[in-house]
Formats: C-alpha cells, structure tokens, sequence
C-alpha cells in the first residue's frame, strides 16, 4: 500500500512483476494503519479491509 502513486508508479510495477497484491494511492493508509495489523489487501478491486 502507498499513499501515493498510480499504476505506472514503482511500488505498482514492481509489485506487478512480482504478482504481489498492491493498493497504491491510498491517500491515508500508511498513517492510518499501524505496524502488525492485520490487512486484507485485494489488489484486483483496490481495496484494503482491516481485520
């Protein structure tokens, strides 16, 4: 997850290449969302659902 960015931004092809589920430009997540929660992140819809 990134709070910024787009799908030609390093962190989504990267995440791309790899086959890693990624959400970029969330806005707020990395101040939301604090370290060992536990997240769900669906990369296809571009959705992260907190466990």
């Amino acid at each position: 997850m990134t709070d910024t960015g787009g799908v030609l931004s390093h962190s989504a092809i990267i995440a791309r290449e790899y086959g890693i589920p990624a959400v970029v430009a969330t806005g707020t997540a990395t101040s939301t969302l604090t370290d060992g929660q536990m997240v769900t992140v669906d990369g296809t819809r571009g959705v992260i659902e907190v466990e």
